[in-house]
């Protein structure tokens, strides 16, 4: 699985707030974070990039994240994780038949990325993905993840529009791609995505992958 290297430089934004959040916070991972699950895993979920205080700290992707305590506990419902999520790269928490990763893999500023960075860090998601051999489910985490997708395989985004509960065929990579809100604090905190709403997506994922 190709994956940046640590002082990766692609891209000159991300490189220059990684060195102030090395000497901000030196004790952080504060490097591009590696996807998190087995290459033999047949669902995949794609987010946008680490969070500052998330994975760009811990060096897992969604760990000590608002946005993982609502994505791994619902994987582990589903019978896609096992142990508990203790918010730290070392808890033992372990994902099964499922793996998870982001679209850009370093801490941009603002929680926002540019098209230049999503285009950079293309590579590794294509690298990724055709590491995955049983790989039938991709749950998109927003539009940024959803985007990056769907222009890493070639296809025309106005076909796909990005619809929360959106079910696509990908005929031609044989994959399917479930559209969900991003489990972010703010989606979670306005009711944009509740519980059930993200249950229901792993939900049907579940069905998919057991296909």
């Amino acid at each position: 699985m190709l994956c940046p290297e640590k002082n990766c430089n692609l891209c000159p934004r991300l490189v220059e707030f990684r060195i102030q959040n090395q000497q901000k916070f030196p004790s952080f991972y504060n490097a591009p974070v590696s996807p998190f699950g087995p290459e033999n895993a047949k669902l995949l979920i794609l987010g946008m990039a680490p969070g500052l205080k998330g994975a760009n700290q811990t060096g897992r992707p969604f760990t000590n994240d608002y946005a993982g305590d609502l994505l791994y506990p619902t994987l582990k419902k589903f019978g896609f994780a096992k142990g508990n999520y203790g918010k730290r790269a070392d808890d033992g928490f372990e994902l099964v038949d499922a793996c998870v990763t982001n679209a850009v893999r370093c801490v941009p500023p603002q929680n926002k990325v540019i098209a230049e960075e999503v285009n950079n860090c293309r590579q590794f998601l294509k690298a990724q993905i055709a590491s995955m051999p049983n790989l039938k489910v991709i749950i998109a985490l927003g539009t940024v993840a959803h985007n990056a997708l769907l222009s890493m395989l070639g296809y025309k985004k106005s076909a796909f529009k990005f619809t929360h509960g959106a079910c696509y065929r990908l005929a031609e990579h044989n994959l399917i791609l479930i559209d969900s809100y991003h489990t972010s604090r703010y989606n979670v905190n306005t009711g944009v995505l509740t519980t059930k709403m993200f249950e229901d997506i792993v939900a049907v994922a579940r069905i998919e992958v057991d296909k």
